[in-house]
């Protein structure tokens, strides 16, 4: 979770609970769990993603352009105003996806945030910062929703840049957007479905690319901000 800035490739599935299962038994034999996996349990991501007014930022996202960029703030569990979180970049140039992201004292987040406030801790990642207020700058940007979720995530045993992870019990909602206020919000997706995300610097071992082939596991097009937006325009439409 400490990493500041990579570059990697990152293909999605959608797996169903027999899909899942299987998964699950064959990755444990190949891959090491995350060490924020205690005991073999998830971990839990929050996440606030920042827009336009217009939602700029995600409608162009949809749009599937050579080129896009998302800002969000993370955290792991339910912070306290005094824990770490991360103010992250997330950019994408044909399928590459590139990260950046400085922590913050998630008080101190709110006061950049809302008021351009600079932190006083010493482990700011100033070249990252001043991209964020960068980009806070041109879009004018505000909190527009929050996402959490469920994790497992595993590395490869003999090629630690090759990591699956797998979420479930994604949750998201418009209000109180607040990380530290908890869980909560509705479900983004079917209770017996998981979404499976392969990221590797390069390409993927090949013992991962054959199960896929041999079970007709297939990638699929999802982002959970994508997808909590198109829900939530299609709600405003039932309603007019």
């Amino acid at each position: 979770m400490a990493i500041e800035v990579f570059n990697r490739h990152e293909i999605k599935y959608l797996l169903d609970e027999k899909q899942y299962k299987f998964i699950r038994n064959i990755i444990e034999d190949r891959m090491n769990c995350d060490p924020y996996n205690k005991n073999g349990q998830a971990y839990s991501i929050c996440n606030i993603y920042f827009d336009t007014r217009n939602d700029d930022l995600i409608r162009k996202s949809l749009e599937k352009p050579v080129y896009k960029e998302k800002l969000r703030l993370r955290g792991y569990g339910v912070p306290d105003l005094s824990d770490t979180v991360y103010l992250e970049i997330k950019k994408k140039y044909d399928g590459m996806v590139n990260k950046r992201r400085t922590p913050f004292i998630l008080s101190e987040s709110y006061d950049f945030i809302e008021n351009g406030t600079l932190p006083e801790s010493s482990t700011t990642n100033w070249q990252v910062l001043s991209e964020i207020a960068y980009l806070k700058k041109i879009y004018t940007t505000q909190p527009k929703v929050y996402i959490s979720y469920d994790r497992m995530a595993y590395f490869d045993k003999d090629d630690p840049d090759f990591r699956l992870t797998i979420d479930n019990n994604i949750r998201t909602r418009r209000y109180d957007l607040r990380l530290e206020h908890g869980y909560g919000g509705t479900s983004l997706l079917p209770e017996n479905i998981w979404l499976m995300e392969a990221k590797a610097v390069t390409s993927f071992p090949l013992w991962f690319v054959k199960i896929l082939s041999q079970h007709k596991i297939f990638s699929t097009s999802f982002s959970k901000y994508g997808t909590e937006y198109k829900n939530y325009v299609k709600g405003i439409m039932c309603y007019a």
